[in-house]
């Protein structure tokens, strides 16, 4: 980790502080007492959030924005010629990526890393909420915003901090860990990582770094990672899930429509095995109980009493764009959710479908990255099975430029084959009207899934229907 000596008199200029991950750590380091401002190209949630904590950003990027700057930190999606960085530079200003200030932030106190292909937010949000109704009061830094915060960061006066750990860019690398949850590995960020093998590698490293005062909390379920534990060095690690070899093993799962029902028997060696009945937890979905065990297993080995940790899992508020329900309209119900890799969209579909009572599933997908689509067009087309139409929008490209192979109707078409749903293809927002205002009767499901403009238009439909 490479040491950042940052002094009172410092002025750090954070550029993209937009993204939720860079958002996140100015709101921490502004209330650790430093002086901090940034710039991003558009005004968001986010921004505001910083904003009313008293933070300077600037909309564009501009020269003069770094003009009292004394140090730089970059977001990941931050291009070499972007004019700020390019100016910092030729100034010779100090530079840190988001991940080597994050790493210098939470040196400070102990550290929970949560990390894993899918769940990671819901999985730290879940650790929070127990940790802070156990009065220990941490510091949290997530990649969504917690309902019951209204933000996705806190700073806490507590020795604990709660950290959802990147793994797209391999930045989870240089951060440094006490406790943490690798809750799955899937075929995602391979941009990054080129591979499969590289990214099972880099998690390997990741459990490799826990020390011997630490734990790491691995999902077994998930055939990746149990593929890779036997390259594990390390023998502090404790497994979950629903397999008969896991450490806290999950039994007796009772869905609901608003909530779901489980029990958790935990091995204890030399000792009685410690069962947890009848826990509680308002949220859908079999991969919604991996993520509260990982919670669990994490918060029993801290010491925290099966009593608290129920009433905490039971009094969950939920993650904003984790189905999360926007509105309802003459018995429609309208979701959204962030769910942008073929697992996700299979998993909320599945938990939907067990609550749905035969009513008709509409799903909106916005596909995010052109590059992601085309590496798991395969997967894509095969993860809207149960699910009656799937309304296609353009992509989001995250800064990407179009790759000319893909075609939006071509895509539409192998969904409709493979999923064996209806697909309509949608350009625009008045597109999504109108086909509403046409096309819905009393009592669908309807969910928007994916990242870009999608959230905005769902809860723009509440207006307009």
């Amino acid at each position: 980790m490479k040491k950042i000596s940052i002094g009172n008199k410092e002025v750090i200029h954070l550029v993209g502080i937009g993204g939720i991950g860079m958002s996140g750590l100015a709101h921490i380091m502004k209330m650790m007492g430093f002086s901090v401002q940034g710039s991003d190209m558009n005004f968001n949630k986010n921004i505001e959030n910083c904003k009313k904590l008293g933070i300077r950003v600037f909309i564009g990027h501009k020269i003069n924005n770094t003009k009292k700057a004394t140090i730089l930190v970059k977001s990941s999606a931050i291009k070499k010629n972007n004019i700020e960085l390019v100016h910092a530079i030729k100034k010779k200003l100090p530079i840190y990526s988001r991940a080597e200030m994050l790493a210098n932030i939470i040196s400070l106190k102990k550290n929970i890393l949560v990390t894993g292909s899918h769940g990671k937010t819901t999985t730290t949000s879940l650790i929070a909420k127990i940790l802070s109704s156990a009065n220990l009061d941490p510091t949290i830094i997530n990649g969504g915003v917690i309902n019951s915060l209204k933000n996705n960061a806190k700073y806490g006066k507590g020795n604990w901090t709660i950290v959802e750990a990147d793994e797209s860019d391999g930045s989870f690398l240089k951060l440094p860990l006490n406790y943490s949850i690798v809750t799955n590995i899937d075929n995602e960020h391979l941009d990054y990582y080129k591979n499969l093998k590289n990214l099972e590698n880099a998690f390997i490293n990741f459990i490799n770094k826990t020390p011997p005062i630490g734990k790491s909390i691995i999902c077994i379920d998930d055939k990746n990672i149990k593929k890779i534990i036997k390259k594990v060095k390390i023998k502090n690690f404790v497994t979950y899930g629903f397999d008969k070899q896991a450490d806290v093993r999950i039994s007796n799962v009772l869905y609901k429509k608003k909530k779901t029902i489980f029990d958790v028997k935990i091995k204890n060696t030399g000792k009685k095995d410690l069962v947890i009945k009848k826990i509680n937890v308002n949220l859908l979905g079999k991969y919604n109980v991996l993520n509260s065990t990982g919670a669990i297993t994490i918060c029993t080995n801290l010491g925290v009493s099966e009593k608290l940790i129920k009433k905490s899992l039971k009094n969950f508020s939920g993650v904003q764009r984790r189905m999360t329900k926007i509105f309802s309209q003459k018995n429609r119900e309208f979701f959204d959710d962030y769910a942008h890799h073929p697992t996700e969209i299979r998993s909320v579909i599945e938990s939907i479908k067990n609550i749905s009572d035969g009513r008709e599933l509409i799903v909106i997908f916005q596909p995010h990255r052109y590059s992601r689509v085309i590496k798991l067009q395969k997967e894509f087309t095969r993860c809207f099975l149960n699910t009656d139409k799937v309304l296609l929008c353009p992509v989001y490209p995250a800064g990407e430029k179009k790759i000319k192979k893909y075609n939006n109707l071509k895509f539409a078409k192998q969904i409709n084959m493979h999923s064996k749903s209806q697909v309509i293809v949608i350009n625009y927002y008045h597109d999504l009207v109108r086909f509403f205002k046409r096309s819905l009767n009393n009592n669908e499901i309807v969910i928007g899934m994916g990242a870009g403009s999608i959230s905005q238009w769902i809860r723009n439909l509440k207006k307009d229907l």
